[in-house]
This record gives C-alpha cells, structure tokens and sequence, in this order.
C-alpha cells in the first residue's frame, strides 16, 4: 500500500514566500567582534561535526503575555540562566536539526525547512511549548544564514548546520509550564557526522535499556530522549560499536530507532521495510524523503513492526540483503553489523543504501532534478 502523506509532510509541501521577502523578518544586530581570518580558515579546514561555530545567532522570546518579541540576529554569545531557570530542572526544550548546502554556483539553500518548522511544533504540543510561526521560523533562517553566509563550506560532503531550539527560561522551582521561553538558531560549518565517512557503521542492539516507551515523548525531538540513550552508547562504544539500535519498551522484539536515527532494512525481493511510526519513533524528515523518493521508482516500501529475530534470521538465510540508518546529520549510513548479547551477524553492503544517499544528496546539492520540489533558496 502506498505510503499515505503524514500530517508534517502535508505542512512541509506548503507554499514558503522567497527568501528575499523573509529577510529582515528578525533584525540584524551588526557584531563588530567577527572571528578572525586566522581563525575562520582555522575552523573551516578542519571541519568536524558540531564543534565549532558562527559569527551569529537568532534569538527570540516568547512571553505569556505578549507572545513572541525581540526576534534579531545578534552576535553568537553565552547566554546568561539564572540558576532557577525551568529548563535546568525539569528539561522543557526541544530542537530541531537541517543544514544549508552551497551549490556549485555560490548559492546556498536547504532542504524541507517547513519540515523541520512543523515537527519542531509538533514536539512543542508535547511538552506543552508555544508553537512557533512557521513565518518566524523561515525568517530566522534566511537571517542567520544570510549574516552568515561566510561559514556555509564549500567542501565536498560539507555543509552549516543548523541547530534551532527552544527551552523554558522563566525562573522557578515549582512544576508547570513555563511562562517564559527563548527560541535560538545557532550554527555549525560542519564535515560528514561519522569520522570515518560512507563506511557500514557497527550497531549494538540494546535489550535492557529503553529510548522510549508507550505515551511517552518518542515522537518528539527533544533532549531527554537523547540523555536516556547515552549510557547504553557509552558501553556499546567502549566495545567498539558506533551506534545503539533500540527495541520497542513493551516486548523489547520489534526495532523502534537508533539512538538518532531511523532504520531501513532491504529485502532479496527489492521490497524495503522501515518500523511504522509507533509513536516511540522520531519522524525523521530524511526517513519520509527516502520513502517518497522509493516508492515513487516503484520500489515498495513497508511501514511496519519489524522484529529483530527476523531480520537477524533474514541476514542468515539472504532474505535480507541490506540495512541503513538515516538522519539529518549522517543522511544515509550503512549498517554493517549488528551484534546483542545472543548474536553477532554481518549485514551485507548492497547497491541500494549508496544509491539512495546519492540521489538525496545529489537533490540537496542541486546535482539532481527536485522533482519533488524539497529544496529553498537562501541566498
């Protein structure tokens, strides 16, 4: 059955008004202390990922009685919490994750941002958040990337990425929503998310630790998500792992998601199966790129429970000839190995995971037709 449009694809195929009558939508607060040229060539050739940073950031605040003021780009500096600040103790933030790409002519642009607007909404409701104007979002955007527009590489593999959050900044030690919140945009000339590049990454298949459970906050990007996956990749990594893939927290049988991305698995037939969003899972806006880009090359593609002994007897007996993990970061990767406590098997390098990677990043580059119109010009 063909794969039926979520409501965040919907809203990201919305029509998005021309970067130019978006700018200016947060002001710019001129910085007179850029990094310097020794500084900026220092960071921009040797790139690695999320470590280093702009000249700039967005920033603005949203209070209960006035919604959302002071909307500026402005210098990327600390910010200054009072020690009671909400976030600090209860952990109301979400965040959000795209990249701007330079073309091979000078312009820079970025993929499904209307995307990455609802779903940073999405996870607001959830954590009960105000949403923020997908107008405020994409001026923030163009703004930032705009004043810094010298930090977008122009490396192979390359790109600025993006980092937009929200968090609770209002002081207090009670338990409730807050009645304060910043929403910031800061930025990061970034390489490739994996050090070792398009190399099959080692994924340990975690059964007594849970990313998430059944009403929980699964579903959304937010920090705690990612805090309670650290632990079970601190001990895969000191056993030599990449990555952590983790089962669903009722029956610990069915894949859920890496710790920061989603799955695919490849089938001898051609068919390809990804875990039906559960309500546990992310939904990754490269996981439903992959999807329409597949289906619409009449290749079928499953939205359902897959259970690890399955897929761990398919790589056994050749039913399942390739597995990748995707995310915003990494885009495409693929799985080489998956081991537990009960199993160790290879996973085959096939055709299908490098082709999907080029032809999605072919479409971000502007190599490749956008036929499905994902791509926005920054600048």
């Amino acid at each position: 059955m063909a794969h039926e449009l979520t409501e965040l694809e919907r809203e990201s195929a919305e029509p998005i008004p021309d970067a130019d009558e978006l700018a200016g939508g947060f002001e710019l607060v001129v910085s007179d202390h850029l990094k310097s040229d020794a500084d900026y060539q220092a960071q921009m050739s040797n790139l690695g990922f999320g470590v280093d940073y702009s000249d700039y950031m967005a920033h603005a605040t949203w209070h209960a009685d006035g919604g959302w003021t002071r909307k500026v780009i402005e210098p990327y500096g600390p910010l200054a919490l009072d020690p009671g600040t909400a976030v600090l103790h209860y952990g109301q933030e979400i965040f959000e994750g795209l990249k701007a790409y330079r073309h091979d002519d000078g312009s820079i642009w970025t993929f499904r941002p209307l995307y990455n607007s609802a779903r940073l909404n999405r996870s607001g409701r959830r954590l009960a958040i105000p949403a923020l104007p997908a107008r405020d979002f994409m001026e923030s955007i163009v703004g930032l990337v705009r004043a810094d527009a010298r930090w977008v590489p122009q490396q192979e593999g390359a790109s600025l990425y993006l980092r937009p959050f929200t968090f609770a900044s209002e002081s207090f030690l009670g338990v409730r929503a807050a009645s304060r919140y910043e929403y910031l945009v800061m930025a990061s000339p970034s390489g490739p998310y994996f050090e070792h590049g398009f190399q099959p990454i080692e994924v340990w298949v975690e059964k007594t630790y849970h990313r998430a459970g059944p009403g929980g906050m699964g579903d959304a990007k937010t920090g705690g998500n990612y805090a309670s996956s650290l632990l079970p990749k601190v001990t895969a990594h000191d056993e030599g792992f990449d990555e952590v893939m983790f089962l669903d927290a009722r029956t610990a049988t069915t894949i859920d998601e890496l710790g920061g991305m989603n799955v695919f698995v490849v089938m001898s037939d051609g068919s390809v199966k990804t875990p039906a969003l559960n309500g546990n899972i992310l939904p990754g806006c490269t996981r439903s790129s992959i999807i329409q880009l597949l289906e619409s090359e009449g290749v079928s593609v499953s939205e359902v429970p897959i259970a690890i002994a399955d897929v761990v007897a398919g790589l056994k007996n050749g039913t399942v000839t390739e597995m990748f993990a995707c995310g915003t970061a990494a885009v495409v990767t693929a799985i080489g190995r998956l081991a537990s406590d009960d199993f160790d098997v290879t996973v085959p390098a096939g055709p299908m995971t490098k082709r999907i990677y080029d032809e999605i990043t072919n479409i971000q580059l502007g190599r490749a037709e956008d036929k499905f119109g994902w791509c926005y010009r920054l600048a």
